[in-house]
């Protein structure tokens, strides 16, 4: 039985964690530690049993080094982040306090409690981190492997490199007893509706303009947030102290793409299930329309990274691992979700006014 600190645990990625490791593990102990800015959602673990959430503030050392000693924690996720890229460029500041001094914080906290104070048990302090860290590729570049050199580009990837490399730091330095994982975009339920997937899939529901960067061809790895799940559990269980491991889907797609596939699924929908033209009116599909004429080009954001691609090799051969989906079926169940959980998506669009 171990007993888990999630932080960003009432986010996307981490929610979906919570619930997963709830059903793989149900002994564990788990403390959610989320300061719920607009990104966290306690709706989103409500459902799940014996999780305490604590509303906090990743870079209260103090209450962190309490969290371990009440819960006696013996493994830290780390999930909690600032990571919205158009948001890093406009206001960077917050990026750096959360991703950088936030992690260094939880690394003190650690450190104290399972080092200078500790009987010397085994822990982990697991950090989850982003393929931006590496920068971007070109059409014919090899994949990122966990040997590429840093180069982050945005305000984002660089305070995810700080972190990344505090991290690595403090397992040389201290011996703290640390894994890192670096993935590729997630995409899946409870997805807070401003990254592409779920953003323009409610402005199709509702009629709204379909933004696409550039000339749409700005090049992903999708990644669906079960398999992601799937492959931290591993690391937790299997990887090796000090290691990175990137995880990805193998579902390299151009934005463009990506789009297109959002817009036949939401069309396909309303073909099958007359009944979403009564709940979603304003949908192209509503009235015989094409979601794809809400497709349009807007000017490329500043440093838009041409390409990201991630080598699984390490974590295929060492642990196992192997996502369940490729993109097709990972949308499908993600649009499926989304069109039965309004209730969920529609007061944080509502409240945010992030459809545009």
């Amino acid at each position: 039985m171990a007993n888990l600190i999630v932080t960003g645990g009432a986010g996307f990625i981490g929610a979906n964690f919570v619930r997963h490791w709830r059903k793989v593990s149900p002994a564990d102990g788990i403390v959610v530690l989320d300061l719920l800015t607009y990104a966290g959602n306690p709706a989103n673990i409500a459902d799940v049993t014996d999780v305490t959430l604590v509303e906090g503030d990743i870079c209260d050392t103090d209450l962190v080094s309490k969290l371990i000693a009440d819960h006696d924690v013996d493994t830290i996720v780390h999930f909690a982040a600032e990571s919205h890229v158009d948001r890093s460029i406009t206001g960077p500041d917050a990026f750096v306090t959360t991703n950088v001094v936030g992690t260094h914080s939880l690394l003190k906290a650690a450190k104290s409690a399972w080092l200078d104070k500790g009987s010397g048990k085994p822990h982990r302090f697991h950090h989850v981190s982003t393929d931006e860290v590496y920068g971007t590729l070109e059409p014919e570049d090899p994949a990122f492997s966990e040997t590429t050199p840093y180069a982050p580009n945005s305000p984002y990837s660089a305070s995810k490199a700080g972190s990344d490399h505090l991290v690595r730091a403090y397992h040389h330095t201290y011996g703290l007893e640390t894994t890192t994982s670096n993935c590729s975009n997630n995409y899946g339920p409870y997805q807070f509706p401003e990254k592409l997937i779920p953003l323009f899939t409610l402005n199709a529901l509702s009629g709204r303009n379909l933004p696409i960067y550039g000339d749409g061809m700005n090049v992903r790895d999708w990644l669906h947030v079960e398999d992601h799940c799937v492959g931290i559990e591993l690391i937790l269980r299997k990887g090796r102290i000090g290691e990175t491991y990137n995880v990805g889907g193998g579902q390299e797609l151009p934005n463009i793409e990506v789009v297109k596939e959002i817009c036949r699924g939401v069309d396909a929908a309303f073909a099958s299930n007359p009944d979403l033209a009564r709940l979603f009116p304003d949908a192209p599909a509503a009235k015989g329309g094409a979601s794809a004429d809400l497709m349009t080009y807007v000017e490329d954001r500043k440093g838009h990274d041409r390409r990201y691609a991630i080598d699984e090799t390490k974590i295929r051969s060492e642990l196992g691992y192997e996502p369940a989906r490729d993109f097709p079926q990972g949308f499908a169940e993600t649009l499926a979700w989304y069109l039965s959980n309004e209730d969920w998506w529609k007061p944080l669009v509502e409240r945010a006014k992030i459809a545009r």
